[in-house]
């Protein structure tokens, strides 16, 4: 790593350390003015998200097309996601019967069924698939709908490469090139402006993990649920991933450093969109990663690469089930396992998009969803943990096919 990188890696690190010092001493005046600093940061990123995942894939595709390298980049990038998922779900499975959650009271459910937000949990699993299909444009980008986006301007990008010989089609080409340009101009100002954001967001997260403790809500069967989540998480970053950059003979403590701003982002934003600005430019700049690879990989993996949601769709799943009665032979442990992972990468990378979808799965097989609003209060940690899972792996998925398409 170089001077620079180095001197900008120490630079997060105080401005993390010091937001999360300043959090815990509980001034109000203090955690307002690190709420505003948070929120016009997420703000920021969320505007220019939606544009550069259009953008970077409509670009990409427009450049490569239909060349072999396009089919290349787009199946080494499925297999390592879906490799890296499963393993997360299996990790949870294995820390699920190691730490073995019991049952909680039936009191208890039965108060956490009116926690459970309305209606959501009717949602069909067609109803999850019509939402993807777009019926008009302004739709998909006014609403953040981000397996919409990817849908539209991969069709876009394939339809410019169709027709790159005609003149008309170059110059709207060249145009997309120059907004995408202007686009990555503002991501770069807005990532050097990153250390305050990051003091605000640690500042933020510390004062609700306060309030968390202080609350004593994670205890008894609660708190082991926890942690089979959180811990399965933890060690997919710490262990597994680094285990997949190992193998491909990549420095994982390298790739790490590069992409922190990332890994910071998505801890604190809770959404893998609204991180993709950082991710894109993180995985460029400090890993020189190529743009064609970084800009086509990165938006996918940010909608399809769910590592952390996997882990707690099935961790969640098996959690509902056994307080419901159901039996957890290892048949119905694995039909979970697959039924996680499918899930996971058809999850769109927003905030809570992972408890929507675990609600609806359990509402379609009758399980006592009010488990689900006994966990509402605390799933705001959860996700946080999730989303940079996710996004560490997306990460690391870009490290590898950059590494393997440069052979």
């Amino acid at each position: 790593m170089s001077k620079k990188s180095s001197k900008r890696f120490l630079i997060w690190m105080l401005a993390l350390v010091l937001g999360a010092v300043l959090g815990t001493l509980g001034i109000t005046q203090l955690n307002n003015f690190f709420n505003f600093i948070a929120a016009v940061y997420t703000r920021l990123f969320q505007l220019v998200a939606v544009p550069t995942i259009a953008l970077a894939l409509t670009t990409t595709l427009a450049m490569l097309g239909a060349k072999r390298d396009t089919g290349r980049i787009f199946l080494h990038t499925i297999i390592y996601t879906l490799l890296t998922t499963a393993a997360a779900a299996i990790v949870g499975v294995i820390l699920y019967k190691v730490i073995a959650p019991g049952n909680l009271p039936g009191e208890l459910i039965n108060q956490g069924q009116s926690e459970v937000p309305v209606n959501l949990g009717n949602i069909s699993y067609y109803d999850h698939i019509l939402q993807v299909v777009p019926n008009n444009i302004l739709t998909p980008i006014s609403s953040g709908n981000v397996l919409s986006i990817l849908l539209i301007s991969a069709a876009v990008g394939l339809a410019l490469a169709a027709l790159k010989d005609s003149e008309n089609i170059q110059q709207l080409t060249k145009c997309i090139n120059g907004l995408q340009e202007v686009l990555f101009a503002l991501i770069k100002a807005l990532v050097r402006a990153l250390p305050l954001g990051i003091a605000a967001f640690a500042a933020q997260l510390s004062a609700q993990l306060s309030a968390q403790v202080s609350a004593g809500v994670i205890v008894g069967s609660l708190g082991k649920y926890v942690a089979v989540v959180l811990g399965g998480n933890l060690l997919q970053f710490f262990i597994i991933l680094p285990l997949f950059l190992l193998a491909n003979k990549i420095n994982p403590l390298k790739v790490f450093k590069g992409m922190l701003p990332a890994v910071l982002m998505a801890l604190f934003t809770k959404s893998s969109a609204a991180t993709l600005p950082v991710t894109v430019a993180s995985a460029e700049n400090n890993l020189r990663a190529r743009p064609e690879v970084a800009r086509f990989i990165l938006p996918i993996c940010c909608t399809i690469n769910m590592n952390g949601c996997a882990a707690f769709i099935l961790v969640t799943s098996l959690f509902v089930m056994q307080n419901g009665a159901i039996a957890l032979t290892w048949p119905v442990i694995l039909l979970w396992i697959l039924i996680s992972v499918v899930s996971a990468v058809g999850n769109a990378g927003v905030p809570m998009g992972c408890y929507f979808l675990t609600l609806s799965l359990m509402s379609g097989i009758g399980a006592p969803i009010g488990i689900l609003g006994i966990i509402l209060p605390i799933y705001a940690i959860i996700d946080m943990i999730e989303t940079a899972v996710n996004v560490w792996s997306d990460s690391c998925v870009c490290a590898i096919v950059d590494k393997k398409l440069a052979k």
